[in-house]
């Protein structure tokens, strides 16, 4: 299962966790990891295009971590965005994704 942390402060978010793997189908095969990635890589790629200050990111063989370092609007609605696109995944396939 891919476990999805949101981390926030005030209402801003500061930083999301993405590990695991959805196990919906094989590495490669698999659509609920496939639509994940596509959400997560294109907002941070996004906001990346924007502003390349105004977040920071590792990958990991267990996932991805997330740290938000710009409070403005865009930043924080592009992220709000990022958010609900995986919770709608998650209302698809909740024994796949979650997210918290």
């Amino acid at each position: 299962m891919i476990q999805v942390k949101v981390e926030k402060d005030h209402a801003k978010y500061q930083k999301v966790t993405i590990l695991g793997h959805a196990m919906y189908d094989d590495y490669g095969k698999d659509i609920v990891c496939a639509a994940a990635s596509s959400i997560v890589i294109t907002t941070v790629n996004g906001i990346l295009a924007l502003d390349k200050g105004s977040l920071s990111y590792m990958v990991s063989k267990k996932g991805m971590t997330i740290d938000i370092k710009n409070e403005d609007s865009t930043t924080q609605l592009l992220v709000g965005n990022m958010v609900s696109l995986l919770k709608e995944l998650e209302q698809n396939y909740p024994t796949n994704i979650e997210v918290k």
